[in-house]
């Protein structure tokens, strides 16, 4: 068996807090129409109980991704693409959680549609970004 390094579970945890982050929102939208056909009230009941596991996730893909800065400082300090990849990369994730935070005050449809839509699309590219820096 391979030895497990603690870059294995600093990817783990990234990996996983993004799997909760983003595929629950994904999830949650495909699952809305049958959750407002249960009731007026079980989207936003579903959503609420969401976010008890969402934010969580989220503050462990912050601080995971401030370990992966760390561990990658010295590509950072010297790869100038590498470095303009990750402020995108940065500027996606706190467009997302800026949006899921709206997304959640929101009082309006329209307005937690918008909301909502933005908070999925920056995650996803905050995701998809994620993986072109692990490749690069």
């Amino acid at each position: 068996m391979l030895a497990i390094t603690t870059e294995d579970l600093r990817l783990f945890l990234h990996v996983l807090a993004a799997t909760v982050w983003v595929g629950g929102q994904l999830t949650l939208a495909g699952l809305l129409p049958a959750l407002r056909a249960a009731g007026a009230d079980v989207p936003a009941a579903v959503a609420r109980q969401f976010n008890k596991i969402a934010w969580p996730a989220f503050g462990v893909l912050i601080l995971t991704g401030l370990w992966n800065i760390q561990a990658n400082h010295d590509r950072i300090s010297h790869d100038h693409d590498y470095r303009s990849t990750l402020f995108a990369k940065l500027g996606f994730v706190v467009l997302s959680g800026m949006a899921a935070y709206a997304h959640t005050k929101a009082t309006s449809k329209r307005g937690r549609a918008m909301w909502g839509a933005g908070t999925a699309l920056f995650a996803l590219a905050s995701l998809f970004v994620g993986v072109v820096l692990a490749h690069g």
